[in-house]
């Protein structure tokens, strides 16, 4: 049987791994597909940078084209990242009848819709395995895996860079731009962290989960998003004088008003093994109705990791290839005409019990007013810290836990604190999860 030939757009990280993986594991690849694979085709951008890594010279182009309109091309793989031109290649390839993998998750999070429709039109695969938490098959278990269960939430760490930094920040007490220049030293953060330590790429994943996890279309947009940036080092400490962890979550439960989507910074019980997962490893809580919590770990981001769930990827492509396409799995897990476009929470109805910090004069009186205006407003105090002064200061932090309340009430309580004369400073608030 002929070999199935691979064209590849992108020549960075992921696109270098995913050459090495497929040229080394060849023969288990063949044995696994039924055919052999082969990359015929390279779009990269930069030639001499690609020929340095052995990439065959015959292989390379810098003509999207040479791939896009080659009928003997079946599969196109975009590793390009970003959503242009990227967006515009993915549809011009299904157009033209071949099959897709791509690790874009910034692709399928704001296009996805439309790229699945077209994709279904034309009777081909978008397969995009890699695209949340590098090499854990995170997709595969949730559509497939657990597909006899009703998913009642999904929970994780899908961004190694925030767990990165909350890790030296807990670990060795540095605070965020410190923790933040180790992480871009070492490679983990790129010199323009944004999309990571603000919540935008692992917002991108948890669209991706939740649409395959409730069969839900893609719906970035309404993701509430919180990143890591305003969180001091004392915020770790008091977390875990209180018995807590802090990780920067993305969140997607079902409820009876609603879908929660939302990312942000949690604290978590130190006994917890998701609150354990440390450095740049990822970690995902899948709650099913049958099969009850399970936790998928490993790596996330990384040349081979990631080409390893690329390369599974094209291995399942071609499985497919002469598969009647409406008896393939579908692309959100499932059927399209069976996705229920349902209400997302608001951030505003969400509950969740909470992390306040504040800086108070140190003078009676203080504590009392703020415990009154949280019975006032009907939310219930789990713990509170008060710590002495530091010589010479005329402050101190006053730590409270909460219990479980409405996000619109404590938004309340914290105007009505910050408003006292004796509230110094911003107050610092932090959602917890106990993940019982």
């Amino acid at each position: 049987m002929t070999a199935v030939r691979v064209g590849l757009l992108g020549f960075g990280t992921v696109g270098g791994g995913t050459v090495s993986v497929l040229t080394r594991n060849a023969q288990e690849i063949a044995r696994r597909a039924g055919r052999d694979i082969e990359i015929v085709k390279v779009l990269a951008r930069d030639m001499q940078k690609a020929r340095a890594v052995s990439c065959r010279a015959d292989l390379l182009t810098m003509d999207p084209n040479a791939i896009l309109e080659d009928p003997s091309i079946e599969v196109v793989v975009e590793v390009m990242g970003g959503i242009e031109p990227a967006r515009s290649y993915v549809l011009a390839a299904i157009r033209a009848g071949k099959h897709v993998v791509t690790a874009n998750k910034a692709l399928i999070a704001h296009s996805g819709n439309e790229i699945f429709a077209a994709a279904r039109e034309r009777g081909v695969v978008v397969a995009f395995e890699a695209a949340v938490a590098g090499g854990i098959p995170i997709i595969k278990a949730i559509r497939e895996g657990l597909a006899g269960n009703r998913i009642r939430g999904v929970a994780g760490i899908i961004n190694g860079t925030c767990n990165y930094i909350l890790s030296e920040m807990r670990e060795h007490g540095t605070e965020f731009a410190q923790a933040l220049r180790a992480a871009q030293d070492l490679g983990y953060a790129e010199a323009d962290p944004h999309f990571d330590v603000d919540g935008i790429d692992a917002a991108h994943k948890l669209t991706i989960l939740a649409a395959i996890a409730f069969g839900i279309p893609l719906k970035f947009e309404e993701v509430f998003i919180e990143g890591i940036r305003h969180l001091e080092s004392a915020d770790v400490a008091y977390a875990s004088e209180l018995g807590y962890i802090v990780k920067h979550l993305g969140i997607a439960r079902r409820t009876a008003e609603g879908i929660e989507l939302r990312v942000h910074p949690v604290l978590i019980p130190n006994r917890r093994l998701i609150a354990n997962v440390a450095g740049v490893m990822n970690a995902i809580l899948v709650d099913g109705d049958a099969v009850g919590s399970t936790l998928f770990y490993g790596p996330g981001a990384g040349a081979e990791p990631t080409a390893s769930a690329v390369v599974a990827d094209i291995i399942d492509v071609v499985r497919t290839l002469t598969t009647d396409p409406q008896w393939r799995v579908p692309h959100l897990a499932f059927q399209p005409d069976a996705l229920f476009d349902g209400p997302i929470k608001s951030m505003s109805d969400v509950e969740t019990a909470c992390y306040l910090r504040c800086e108070a004069l140190d003078r009676p009186g203080v504590l009392a007013d703020i415990t009154r205006i949280l019975a006032d407003l009907g939310i219930s105090i789990e713990a509170i810290l008060q710590k002495a002064p530091d010589p010479g200061v005329r402050t101190v932090p006053v730590i409270l836990m909460t219990h479980k309340v409405r996000e619109a009430q404590i938004d309340q309580a914290i105007m009505r604190i910050a408003a006292l004369p004796a509230i110094t400073g911003q107050i610092r608030r932090l959602r917890v999860e106990p993940f019982a």
